[in-house]
């Protein structure tokens, strides 16, 4: 049975309070890889749960991830409250810390998050666990309004009639970005890859794209490029796990060759880059890539596809350039990737080309 969002909500995607939630002191997180047939709880009752779920790609989407991990902060410095040694309860604190920014090591938002989350701690107080979930509820809600805002920037970057590429899945400001254009009479059609190998592509966007009522259809991953050839694609929008001062964007694996298909058939190709660049990441060569277990390559659905003495591979992210984007988006406005580190200069509703 197929999960659908409530009336007047938008899809489910859109909010990660409906996603990535506290009941009764323990993280509750919908597990994607079961949507959209079916709403699978996977309840965490520690920190060590919430990095194991991250790991095991329960939650997905950078910005939730990173929520995700936030609430499990929460968890272990409940965990920590119950210490009478200051000390070691911080250093407790500071071990789940790197526990949970060990689960990701290619996004940014994840560590950043946890680190900010970190520094509004009064640690001559009591009540860190308070300090840290009233801080989490308020990332919550910037997580929301940055999403809305990069969205609505989002829009004014498309035309009636347009059809658009994504690829994995990028996050609520894709989704802000059609609910606006659709709302302004634009016509948009999206096209988006499956993303193998955890289809977030065909399981969560074009679920969620169909929910708002938008036309979306499923390609697999090597048909991108003959899309474009036919002129079924007038523009490509993807996301970023982190993105570098230079402009260099990091993004689930596969991003980096639909770049290369759009700019030789001349589309633009836009990413959405929400909070802006990683101010600590000069370049491309400072951005980890993860590697994950082969067998999630060589695998689907949990059977093996292939011969067992066949090798796997699997990066989960690729570096797309500066000089094959041609704008990243962001909740202060549209920047030109070789451009993107003058994104902290400018003040929420600013526009730099």
């Amino acid at each position: 049975m197929a999960v659908m969002g409530e009336e007047g909500r938008g899809p489910l995607l859109m909010d990660v309070s409906r996603t990535v939630f506290l009941r009764e002191d323990k993280l509750v997180l919908i597990d994607r890889r079961h949507l959209p047939q079916a709403a699978v709880e996977v309840v965490c009752s520690d920190h060590e749960a919430v990095a194991k779920a991250i790991e095991e790609m329960a939650v997905q989407g950078a910005g939730d991830i990173a929520i995700a991990a936030g609430y499990g902060l929460y968890l272990a410095a409940r965990r920590a409250a119950e210490s009478s040694n200051c000390a070691e309860a911080w250093n407790f604190l500071q071990e789940a810390k790197q526990r949970l920014t060990a689960t990701r090591p290619t996004g940014y938002h994840l560590a950043a998050l946890l680190g900010w989350l970190l520094k509004r701690v009064e640690v001559g107080k009591p009540n860190w666990p308070e300090q840290i979930l009233a801080a989490l509820e308020q990332a919550v809600e910037n997580q929301r309004k940055r999403s809305r805002s990069t969205g609505a920037w989002a829009e004014t970057l498309l035309a009636d009639g347009d059809v658009i590429l994504t690829h994995c899945f990028p996050g609520a400001a894709l989704l802000y970005m059609l609910q606006e254009a659709s709302a302004k009479g634009k016509r948009v059609e999206v096209i988006a890859t499956e993303t193998r190998p955890y289809l977030q592509g065909a399981r969560l966007t074009a679920w969620a794209v169909s929910e708002l009522g938008i036309p979306v259809t499923l390609i697999t991953d090597n048909m991108a490029a003959y899309c474009m050839s036919i002129g079924r694609i007038t523009k490509v929008f993807t996301a970023a796990d982190r993105i570098a001062l230079d402009g260099t964007v990091a993004n689930k694996v596969g991003t980096f060759q639909l770049a290369l298909a759009a700019c030789y058939h001349r589309l633009p190709f836009y990413v959405l880059g929400y909070g802006g660049p990683d101010s600590h990441c000069a370049t491309g060569k400072d951005i980890p890539i993860e590697m994950r277990d082969p067998e999630e390559v060589l695998c689907f659905n949990g059977k093996r596809i292939t011969g067992d003495k066949v090798k796997g591979f699997y990066p989960a992210f690729d570096l797309t350039p500066p000089a094959l984007i041609t704008g990243i988006v962001t909740d202060r406005g549209i920047f030109a990737a070789e451009r993107i580190s003058e994104y902290r200069t400018l003040k929420p509703g600013s526009h730099s080309t």
